[in-house]
């Protein structure tokens, strides 16, 4: 294997990071890409001469038709899939059951789907609950695509999707048949497998022990460790459950370890490890990290280190997986492997060793955390190695010895460490500092981070030189972090309300925070935990923009669509002000709510003014005391650079009729529509009083409430008033300097 290396026509790691900006060229073709792939070109000609250049090409040519025939195929695949299918045959291991949720992988004449199903009863739950055979479906279903992105730099289901080769969605209405199937694909029983190995860890270990187990030695985190994989999360170590070269090098190791002692020779035992590999690839999931980590410790056996070690194993992972590095964990493992192997602290004491490989690569990662994940906890440097040294150590051995010997003997009695693990994470999490929000770079912005840092890196003694890099550095994470412009977003937070205004000084005025309305199961068997929508939509939009504040959030009114995510907005971004209606603070439940919050709060009424983008948000209404109901929301009106804009909550007619009366001369170009869009708010003649140019919308897809109701898009279309609506076009964006550009998601 090293004399190929040696015969590349340049390092190996060179010609990698070339087929590298190949693959970007074809998945993400953009200037940028395009750009960067001919001026690596230009370079390879420059440096290595023409002969060498040549000898490059075929090897690139080669490369970049596999990557564009995967590419055709992917679209090809979306393009045609079936309007119907009638057999399903499950993946075992990939069952998921929330409440009356059922939701697993499934295949289908040669096509893989992501299948929903609502369980028509508890015995239904029961049976998938402990079900342990390949088994085929036949059903009656709906097939649709998977949902892209809905809020800027929002998370795109599909394209998670396609990474595990999966194009479609498939909602099961009728189970019509369940056959126990056989089936002679290993690939089948080594899910199987852990399948049973799952159901047998869950039966058998108390909680929080089990999730450990599940989570270090079969790559699985369950629904209900969703609390505090979250706050792992929070601390920036939730990482420690990704399964990559931690567990690998341990179960591999072992192995090695177990069959040399039995006196096989090495190179029988380098043999062994390949069908071994495979087996423990599937038994985990087939998680990118792992099957990264398997292939680098069999090119390890073959002699190859470092960085020819690395560029093979991108090369073998492009011909086996070639979606790999279309998500965040394919690219972040890569990364972490690269920097493992660039920085050389093999002569140091296995402590220092891996405290300077935690700071090092923390720093490193850097561009490409902030890129996918928006913030960085500088606490997570000092917790990666501490809990590292702690799941290497310690849980990783002892987990796995119990978990060999619980077909015998089942010993939970040391579920107490786990306990105590936990108290001492959630008492961390309590104490530890905000995360510092950088916000999403621009792929220009992350292409110079990363060069930056390459090049601190390069240049580390030359201090004119290094001070100078870090300077440049700091600039573009401010950039990142406050754009300097204006913009006045309506995220799409689904049923519900949330409009974020913010100037190019880093004023921000956010105006409600959504929230899900849960009407409840009607038995207890049916109850699924949720997400708060905020999570999945706000959160991650405001965090994406550099948001880690709010200077003042106004609550329009206290229906949950608009203030039910409170309290999950004031865990993830500090607000300065709360500001609400006096009718709302009629509502004790509320009140009790904001007393919470320890946050200072403020009732506004009509007169009263909010200073943004070097003009005033008026409050035009409510004018004293309500209810805190509809018709007592928040009304706010402004000059924003070039436009009058008109938020009004969830108002309807009769505040309208209010507005028209007290406001003879109320010139607006932009309106958020009260309630969503429905029948009783943007009457007729508050419409033609007003007279907007364009009509903003925010409801959620396919709404219960039937959402903008029929009769307020016609009367915008009789009146010929441009409309834009969430559940269509996704969140809605003006943005600019002097004057305003008008963006969607869709």
């Amino acid at each position: 294997m090293s004399q190929w290396i040696r015969k590349s026509p340049l390092p190996a790691i060179q010609l990698a990071l070339l087929i590298l900006s190949a693959y970007f060229l074809v998945y993400r073709p953009s200037i940028l890409t395009g750009a960067l792939f001919i001026l690596l070109l230009i370079r390879l000609f420059q440096q290595y001469g023409k002969k060498s250049a040549l000898k490059v090409l075929p090897i690139l040519m080669v490369f970049l038709a596999l990557f564009s025939g995967h590419a055709l195929k992917m679209k090809w695949e979306e393009e045609r899939i079936p309007s119907s299918i009638s057999q399903l045959s499950l993946r075992p291991d990939s069952i998921r059951i929330n409440g009356d949720q059922l939701s697993f992988q499934g295949r289908s004449n040669g096509r893989n789907y992501q299948v929903f199903y609502k369980l028509k009863s508890q015995e239904e739950q029961t049976y998938f609950q402990n079900l342990q055979d390949l088994v085929v479906l036949t059903v009656e279903a709906e097939i649709s695509l998977p949902e892209e992105a809905r809020n800027f730099n929002g998370f795109d289901y599909r394209a998670y999707l396609r990474t595990k080769e999966i194009y479609a969605l498939v909602k099961v209405t009728e189970i019509q048949e369940i056959k126990v199937r056989t089936s002679w694909n290993p690939m089948d029983w080594i899910f199987l497998g852990r399948r049973k190995a799952l159901l047998h860890i869950a039966r058998s270990f108390p909680s929080p022990m089990r999730h450990y187990m599940t989570g270090l030695l079969f790559g699985d985190l369950d629904k209900d460790f969703e609390e505090m994989e979250g706050i792992y999360s929070s601390l920036g170590i939730i990482h420690l459950f990704a399964l990559s070269g931690m567990q690998v090098g341990f179960f591999i190791d072992k192995l090695r370890y177990f069959l040399l002692r039995l006196g096989l020779r090495r190179e029988t035992v380098d043999r062994l490890q390949i069908p071994f590999s495979i087996l423990y690839a599937g038994l985990t999931g087939l998680s990118i990290s792992v099957i990264r980590s398997l292939v680098q410790k069999i090119l390890g056996n073959m002699g190859l280190r470092g960085l020819d070690n690395i560029a093979l194993t991108l090369g073998i992972c492009y011909l086996i997986m070639p979606q790999f590095l279309l998500s965040a964990g394919g690219v972040l493992s890569f990364a972490y492997a690269f920097l493992l192997s660039v920085f050389d602290f093999e002569v140091l004491s296995p402590v220092k060793k891996l405290l300077l490989e935690s700071l090092a690569i923390s720093l490193g990662i850097l561009p490409l955390l902030i890129f996918y994940f928006y913030s960085f906890q500088p606490l997570s440097i000092l917790l990666t190695f501490a809990f590292s040294i702690i799941f290497d150590l310690l849980f990783l051995p002892l987990l796995s010895l119990l978990f060999l010997i619980s077909p015998f003997v089942v010993v939970s009695q040391v579920n107490f460490l786990f306990v105590w693990l936990e108290d001492i994470i959630v008492w961390l999490a309590e104490r530890a500092p905000f995360p510092l929000v950088f916000g999403k770079p621009e792929a220009l912005v992350l292409l110079s981070l990363i060069l930056i840092l390459a090049l601190i890196h390069d240049f580390f003694h030359r201090k004119k030189l290094l001070f100078g890099l870090s300077c440049l550095l700091v600039l573009l994470l401010f950039v990142t972090k406050q754009p300097l412009t204006n913009e006045v977003t309506v995220v799409d937070v689904g049923q519900g309300d949330s409009v974020l205004l913010r100037d190019a000084k880093g004023k921000t005025v956010l105006i409600d925070v959504g929230g899900r309305v849960d009407f409840g199961a009607d038995e207890a068997w049916k109850a699924r935990q949720t997400e708060p929508n905020a999570s999945r939509t706000l959160i991650p939009y405001l965090h994406s923009r550099g948001i880690s504040q709010i200077d003042q959030l106004v609550l329009t009114h206290t229906d949950t669509d608009h203030v039910g995510d409170l309290e999950v907005v004031a865990q993830q971004v500090r607000i300065g002000e709360i500001l609400v209606s006096p009718g709302s603070l009629t509502d004790e439940e509320f009140v009790q709510r904001l007393k919470a919050l320890q946050v200072p709060v403020r009732a506004i009424r009509a007169g009263e003014q909010l200073p943004i983008m070097g003009s005033q948000l008026h409050v035009l209404y409510p004018f004293g005391p309500g209810d805190g109901g509809n018709n007592d929301s928040i009304v706010l009106y402004g000059q924003l650079l070039n436009k009058n804009f008109l938020f009004t909550g969830d108002l309807e007619e009769a505040g309208e009729e209010t507005l028209k009366a007290t406001y003879p001369d109320l010139p607006v170009d932009i309106l958020k529509a009260g309630h969503h869009g429905s029948k009783g708010s943007s009457s007729e003649a508050f419409l033609d009083h007003i007279q907007p140019e364009l009509a903003l919308l925010s409801a959620g897809k396919n709404n219960r409430y039937k959402h903008p109701h029929q009769e307020t898009l016609d009367r915008l279309t009789d009146r010929q008033i441009a409309s834009l609506r969430t559940d269509q076009d996704g969140a809605i964006r003006f943005i600019g300097w002097n004057s305003w550009k008008l963006e969607t998601v869709r």
